[in-house]
């Protein structure tokens, strides 16, 4: 968890309501944006306030450890998939669609709750920090792979990096209450390669 969380749950049970807390907060974020209350999400998580106290301070805090738990999660995906994508060298169209999938996989559910994580969680500058590694370590793949496939001008890397943060902002900016789709993105792909 990160640094903004009161108490480190270490038993299994203690574990199990904080990730309720969370995934409740991911809901009332999702319905009511930052508007939600800690009552609110206390209360949809079936726990008492008390008890969510313990664990974080304020929902900023919920909404800072659901962007961490989603850059784990994402960086655990893509890395698999860069891994096989290393290993494989498929073509270019095959390689981009399968980061693309897994790109679309992580921000299917709840665009709103994506786009706000990507408007408001990242507020301290370790946090800060930690994004920009996690696009730095997106821009260094996706140019390995666009290098090895004759595509991205004469600027490979430069390529790269307006393709992550092209597509960057089309799942958490552009959809707020549709996800984007493989195709959607795919597309944008297709214009900054081409």
């Amino acid at each position: 968890m990160s640094d903004v969380v009161r108490k480190r749950p270490k038993q299994r049970r203690s574990r199990e309501t904080v990730d309720v807390m969370l995934e409740a907060a991911a809901q009332m974020f999702t319905r009511e944006g930052l508007a939600t209350t800690t009552n609110r999400i206390a209360e949809r998580a079936g726990v008492s306030i008390g008890t969510l106290y313990q664990y974080f301070p304020n929902k900023h805090a919920m909404l800072q450890e659901l962007a961490v738990r989603h850059l784990l999660r994402g960086g655990e995906q893509l890395g698999r998939a860069f891994t096989e994508l290393r290993a494989t060298e498929p073509p270019f169209e095959e390689t981009m669609r399968a980061i693309v999938e897994v790109v679309v996989d992580l921000h299917r559910n709840r665009p709103a709750l994506h786009s706000l994580l990507h408007r408001v969680a990242a507020r301290l500058p370790e946090e800060l920090a930690a994004v920009r590694a996690f696009e730095d370590y997106l821009v260094d793949e996706i140019g390995f792979h666009l290098q090895r496939c004759g595509r991205g001008c004469d600027d490979p890397a430069l390529t790269a990096r307006t393709l992550v943060h092209a597509v960057d902002a089309q799942v958490h900016r552009v959809p707020t209450q549709h996800p984007i789709t493989a195709e959607q993105v795919m597309a944008l792909v297709h214009r900054l390669t081409t």
